[in-house]
């Protein structure tokens, strides 16, 4: 007798960073519900157990849903124990059931369950502030001319789970370097950050994409468990919750993830931009 044939697994983005502070979680929730938004079914697993920022957020926002009677759209969530590996593989493949989207955050730390994670990226996206500070995780520069002298460890962690993916099942994990809290101020050190990814990102095959701003509003947002989709829980809309949301609608266009339902209205004035293909992966 025929069986029917397996569901197909949804896309997962992995937000994987061992440096806490980059915005990463916050990142996550946005991107999480923007996909919502559009109709798409998504699913949050935090394996940050610690902190569980993710999971934090999603309780505010379901209990904001639960006060006002809003409808907000709203991912399915929950977080991992931080130990069990049978707790992850459950975890995983209950919110993998049915979903266009698997979204997971990960700690600030290395951590095993989070290395595994990226392994199963079909997008691994590593938010890092505008610094050399942060610019370390993924490479290092020489102090006096600032160019890349060879990538970091996490580097080579992430080109290791490519070349271990591409191996097993031939597929190619999309990683993508997100600049989050850009500042309008320093360009000089700005521009040195920009010249040193750019370098770098043709040695180990990563993408640059803008992030989110470093805005008030997105720490306000928390308690309420809003995001920037969220406009007209607003009220009043100032220049700053515009440029925010421009900002979310960029980042969204430049992660080129696929499609899944009707554009939502805050989202739908900026098209996404062409496909670039990914840098060849040579040896560092």
């Amino acid at each position: 007798m025929a069986t029917a044939p397996a569901p197909p697994a949804p896309h997962v983005i992995v937000f994987a960073n061992e440096k806490g502070g980059t915005g990463k979680s916050t990142t996550a929730v946005h991107v999480a519900i923007a996909l919502a938004a559009k109709g798409a079914r998504v699913a949050c697993l935090d394996l940050d157990h610690r902190q569980r920022t993710v999971g934090r957020y999603l309780d505010n926002r379901a209990a904001t849903i639960t006060r006002t009677g809003a409808e907000l759209p709203m991912p399915v969530h929950a977080t991992h124990d931080g130990h069990t590996d049978a707790v992850f593989e459950r975890l995983w493949h209950e919110l993998s059931d049915g979903a266009d989207f698997l979204v997971v955050d990960t700690p600030g730390r290395d951590d095993p369950f989070a290395r595994l994670a990226a392994s199963l990226a079909s997008t691994l996206v590593t938010p890092m502030n505008d610094s050399f500070v942060d610019f370390d995780l993924i490479g290092q520069v020489d102090p006096e001319t600032f160019k890349v002298t060879r990538p970091s460890f996490y580097a080579e962690l992430i080109w290791d789970a490519r070349k271990q993916r591409a191996r097993a099942d031939g597929t190619t994990i999309d990683w993508v370097v997100l600049r989050n809290r850009l500042q309008h101020i320093e360009a000089r050190n700005m521009r040195r950050v920009s010249d040193a990814l750019g370098q770098l990102s043709k040695r180990v095959g990563f993408r640059i994409i803008p992030g989110l701003g470093e805005r008030v509003i997105y720490r306000e947002l928390f308690p309420s468990g809003l995001t920037m989709i969220d406009a007209k829980m607003f009220g009043s809309m100032g220049l700053s919750h515009v440029a925010a949301r421009q900002e979310l609608r960029e980042m969204m266009g430049a992660l080129q993830l696929p499609e899944a339902g009707a554009a939502h209205p805050a989202l739908a004035p900026t098209p996404a931009p062409m496909p670039t293909p990914m840098p060849t992966e040579a040896a560092a």
